[in-house]
């Protein structure tokens, strides 16, 4: 598989999604029923099939082993949100909030490692802000009335960060539409690397 285009397709999606999700959580809102402590698990469980695809067309060995850790990260998450969401928002939050600090550090990264690919500083951007949202998260948890609102905020911001790295994989590669054509990027951002130094 050519890695740009399913990149793109694969951002796209997840930006869809994480509208859906905040929607549909906002919806839950105030309380953590049990729609809600489903849409929390739902959310990691998402970020896990994700990075099975992105691991599919990572060439790069370290690229390929930080989303392995994005796939090992998301799933003790999504059981973790299982487990803890019976106890109530504060439990949640500080489960959520310990992956995004994982899950953000882990994105910042792969983005680094695939700079070289085009529309990866939307991803620095976002993997930064999530380690940022997740110790806010948890911090959160200690308050007086802590709301799960935080998290819808969390999923559209992030997916926002998709969308742009979306536009800029189409618009950086020469996708046709894009108007341009001066990228060619071997997969992730080994163009400079490959004839001498091979998957590393």
């Amino acid at each position: 598989m050519t890695p740009v285009p399913v990149l793109r397709r694969l951002y796209l999606v997840r930006f869809g999604f994480a509208l859906v999700w905040a929607g549909l959580l906002a919806l839950t809102l105030p309380d953590l029923d049990v729609a809600a402590g489903v849409l929390l698990v739902v959310y990691p469980a998402v970020d896990v099939a994700a990075a099975i695809v992105d691991a599919r067309v990572a060439s790069a060995t370290r690229v390929r082993f930080a989303v392995f850790g994005t796939i090992a990260a998301g799933s003790l998450a999504a059981v973790g949100l299982a487990l803890a969401s019976p106890s109530g928002v504060p439990a949640a939050l500080r489960v959520w909030g310990a992956w995004a600090v994982v899950a953000g550090l882990l994105q910042l990264v792969v983005a680094v490692l695939r700079r070289g690919v085009g529309g990866q500083v939307a991803m620095i951007l976002s993997g930064g802000g999530s380690v940022i949202a997740g110790t806010a998260f948890i911090l959160i948890a200690s308050t007086e009335d802590p709301t799960l609102s935080v998290l819808a905020g969390y999923a559209v911001v992030g997916g926002t960060f998709f969308l742009v790295s979306a536009l800029r994989l189409r618009a950086e590669a020469g996708l046709p539409g894009s108007g341009s054509t001066t990228r060619s990027p071997l997969p992730d951002g080994l163009a400079s690397h490959t004839g001498s130094h091979g998957d590393r």
